[in-house]
């Protein structure tokens, strides 16, 4: 049977870049590996030959004497089909394409491959010291100690080194040999049919080693749960959602592996008076109809104590005042913002008879007794001087 063109195989030009020949394998190779096309013998014959035309077109030399010769020019060396390597050598593991294709490295079928397939990790088979896992510690703060900085200590639950066997996983005193299952490559090879494939050593996990008696505590995995206890020093100025990594306070990494990290999420009570918005707060002050109109002097409340607040006369309801550089410090400036306070001008619900005679003779003074109710105009203030000089 006349055999198939290797560049027709893997749909590109004869004058294709190595680049070109690489893409366009790995996307052929993906199509119609058997993993993807179980019993399907068809697609399994197409997956040889492409991995063939990649095998010659990606050498410099092998593609220059089949661009010269076709097929004939591996002729002599039995081809894929015979067990042979074209241009000599012999082909036994199709996974060697794959790690060059997909950058897997020497250790096995990784990388891209192993993400398409369903492989292991993507870091090769060590089995040995592991990083922990990072952990996340939800922390409630007054908006007081947001202001102010404050410290805290926290305790919590995580993995830590094991006391009996100090992290190593294994019971004192015991021994360390080579694993018999993998003979210490940290992996076993199983075959199947055409394919080799590599998985790590259920037994010693890919370290290539195992002790003679695992710790009798932690069951070889050199970590027990305990409690820890840290204090952290809370900056001036965070804000709700803020997050502080505490290095080296996460989980205590597998078989003495480093730890992980402790990322704090800062959360901010509501607050009875303020309101923050970035390192402004916010407040509404109420105040007696007199005092708005006739004009004065309050305390309000900061979050440092009292400041001295001029209301002046004819002062409406809604109207904003600033306090400058009494708000929140910024984070990573240091500088303050302000506070802004909204007043609201409270209207008497209920009068004795002599307060409400002495509204009336004002409203009379004033002209309001004979004007249609509605919001006070730009006069008031001089009406209200007229009526109680």
């Amino acid at each position: 049977m006349k055999k198939a063109d290797y560049y027709e195989l893997l749909g590109v030009s004869r004058d294709a870049s190595a680049d070109e020949i690489k893409k366009a394998y790995r996307k052929k190779a993906v199509a119609f590996h058997p993993d993807k096309n179980p019993d399907d013998p068809e697609a399994e014959d197409r997956f040889k030959q492409v991995s063939e035309a990649y095998e010659v077109l990606k050498d410099a030399d092998k593609r220059a004497a089949y661009d010269r010769y076709g097929h004939a020019a591996f002729d002599g060396a039995g081809g894929f089909g015979g067990g042979g390597r074209a241009g000599g050598g012999g082909f036994h593991d199709p996974f060697d394409i794959f790690r060059e294709v997909f950058g897997g490295g020497g250790g096995g079928a990784g990388g891209i491959f192993e993400e398409f397939f369903g492989g292991g990790g993507g870091g090769g088979f060590g089995g040995g010291p592991q990083r922990g896992a990072d952990l996340r510690y939800d922390l409630e703060l007054t908006l007081e100690e947001a202001a102010t900085g404050v410290e805290k200590e926290i305790s919590y639950r995580r993995p830590v080194a094991c006391d009996h066997c100090h992290g190593s996983g294994a019971e004192p005193g015991s021994k360390t040999m080579v694993c018999p299952t993998c003979g210490g490559h940290g992996q076993v090879t199983t075959s199947r049919g055409f394919f080799s494939i590599r998985q790590v050593c259920p037994d010693c996990e890919g370290s290539g080693q195992k002790v003679e008696k695992v710790c009798r505590e932690c069951r070889g995995e050199g970590r027990a749960v305990a409690t820890s206890s840290i204090k952290l020093r809370i900056p001036a100025g965070v804000d709700d959602g803020s997050k502080l990594r505490s290095s080296g306070n996460g989980e205590v990494g597998a078989k003495g592996g480093p730890p992980g990290d402790l990322y704090v999420v800062v959360h901010i009570k509501a607050h009875e008076v303020f309101e923050r918005r970035d390192d402004d707060l916010y407040c509404e002050v109420p105040i007696k109809f007199t005092l708005a109109a006739l004009g004065g002097n309050i305390e309000v409340r900061t979050l440092s104590g009292k400041a001295n607040l001029k209301i002046p006369p004819g002062t409406q309801s809604g109207t904003v005042f600033r306090l400058r550089k009494k708000g929140m410090p910024n984070l990573r400036s240091g500088n303050y913002g302000d506070q802004l306070i909204r007043i609201h001008v409270e209207v008497p619900t209920s009068l004795d008879s002599e307060q409400r005679r002495i509204l009336e003779e004002f409203a009379v003074a004033s002209g309001d007794a004979e004007e249609p109710a509605g919001p006070a105009g730009k006069g008031f203030f001089d009406k209200a001087k007229k009526f109680f000089e």
